[in-house]
């Protein structure tokens, strides 16, 4: 099968936007998405990943790992167990601190050979990784604010998974599972959101984040969980729809509607958000937007302006991101034998 390859790339910025002075949200530091990356170091190596592709940063990620490696023993004298994959540094391009960095590095992954991508980040790192990845199996970890699609997972476990399915050792086949997808369209614009669209009577994108629900007019939600964070939350509470249901939610919010959610928009931050009508999405069913102008988050990230004229149509899509299915893989693992081996000492009974 050639070499076991594994990609790795972390958003430096997730964690860090307006929400932690609004809403008193946690900063995931930067120490600790570069440890997060040295323990899956660790599994790659222990389940015998050859190579790992690292996406560099300026936020210092990408050094620390760095330094970490410049420690650790030649490989002659690194126990077998504790053997790191040989890590190729994806440099020499600019950086420019924005999105076009993760989509640029997982580019590179992909044509690299990579069999498994690992995103650290918030629901947009995973966004815009997605659209990069392919039909290369993504495995999201949560180090952002509103954590709806990435996991939040041990890193460890999530590296043996990765590696169990980059080494082949588990098929892809029952690895993986196919998230579904929004597309918004606005004039000649598109976007995708793997979690939610939201419409906001705002007319400028200022703060990328969305923290304010009362400028949101309608909401449209790929799936939406009971126990979720952010704007999907609201219909959780209301209508829920799990990510493996073939079909997604649609509602106008309005502080007017007879109906009203306390919804955990933000960590720290529940608010009441009223609910007009209610509708299912089907995949490839287009839906209107109402409002004539304005302005559209995807996965809770303001990214499209819009005006009279334009007439901007959200759909759902079945073609989502193939995503590792860590219990998944790890459940094959314990059936087959994986990660087990019998000791017998020397002289004993057979």
């Amino acid at each position: 099968m050639g070499d076991a390859i594994v990609g790795v790339v972390a958003n430096p910025l997730s964690g860090r936007d307006i929400r932690r002075l609004v809403t008193q949200a946690s900063v995931f530091p930067t120490a600790e998405k570069a440890n997060m990356i040295q323990r899956m170091l660790t599994a790659f190596g222990a389940v015998g990943v050859h190579r790992v592709l690292l996406g560099t940063d300026l936020g210092g990620i990408s050094a620390a790992v760095f330094r970490a490696i410049q420690r650790r023993p030649p490989r002659s004298r690194q126990g077998q167990d504790a053997r790191w994959p040989e890590v190729e540094f994806l440099d020499g391009q600019p950086i420019r601190q924005t999105a076009q960095d993760t989509v640029d590095a997982v580019r590179r992954m992909v044509t690299a050979g990579t069999r498994v991508i690992v995103c650290l980040g918030g629901d947009g790192t995973a966004r815009v990784a997605a659209s990069a990845a392919g039909d290369v199996p993504m495995l999201a970890l949560s180090t952002g604010t509103n954590n709806v699609f990435p996991a939040v997972r041990e890193a460890t476990i999530a590296g043996l998974a990765a590696g169990l399915v980059a080494t082949g050792a588990v098929p892809t086949g029952g690895a993986t599972t196919r998230a579904k997808l929004l597309e918004v369209r606005a004039g000649d614009r598109t976007e995708t959101a793997l979690v939610d669209i939201a419409v906001s009577t705002e007319r400028h994108v200022g703060a990328r984040a969305v923290w304010d629900p009362a400028t949101v007019t309608q909401l449209f939600c790929a799936f939406a969980e009971p126990d979720a964070i952010g704007l999907s939350s609201v219909l959780g509470q209301l209508a829920p729809v799990a990510r493996h249901e073939p079909h997604g939610i649609t509602a106008r919010l309005s502080s007017g509607a007879p109906r009203r959610v306390l919804a955990p928009i933000a960590p720290g931050l529940v608010v009441p958000v009223g609910v007009g009508e209610i509708e299912p999405m089907r995949p490839g069913s287009v839906h209107l937007v109402d409002a004539r102008a304005g302005v559209i988050a995807v996965d809770g990230e303001r990214e499209l302006t819009f005006g009279p004229g334009e007439e901007p149509a959200v759909r759902l899509r079945a073609d989502g991101p193939r995503c590792v299915d860590v219990p998944a893989v790890l459940a094959a693992s314990a059936r087959l034998g994986l990660l087990t081996s019998i000791h017998r000492p020397q002289g004993g009974a057979t």
